[in-house]
């Protein structure tokens, strides 16, 4: 099984946030995941945190074989888990 870090999206319309998730590489994006692994809020608001992420987990994936999408790479980068 082939594995992919992707962002889910959730929220409301206009207010989106999105879960990083480890999910089959076949499987749609709002298929089920196997793990969740963080969320990102790109309109975030007061006290609310914009990005978190369990790196422990996320670098268990990636030291499997797990591939993450364009988006999730640029969250990696941002956040100082991947120096891609």
């Amino acid at each position: 099984m082939s594995v992919r870090l992707r962002l889910q999206r959730r929220g409301k319309k206009k207010k989106p946030y999105y879960r990083v998730v480890a999910t089959n590489r076949t499987a749609g994006t709002n298929a089920g995941s196997i793990e969740t692994l963080g969320y990102y809020r790109p309109v975030a608001s007061g006290d609310e945190q914009e990005l978190k992420l369990e790196k422990e987990r996320i670098k268990y994936w990636l030291d499997n074989g797990a591939q993450p999408s364009d988006s999730v790479r640029d969250l990696l980068r941002r956040s100082g888990i991947t120096g891609e």
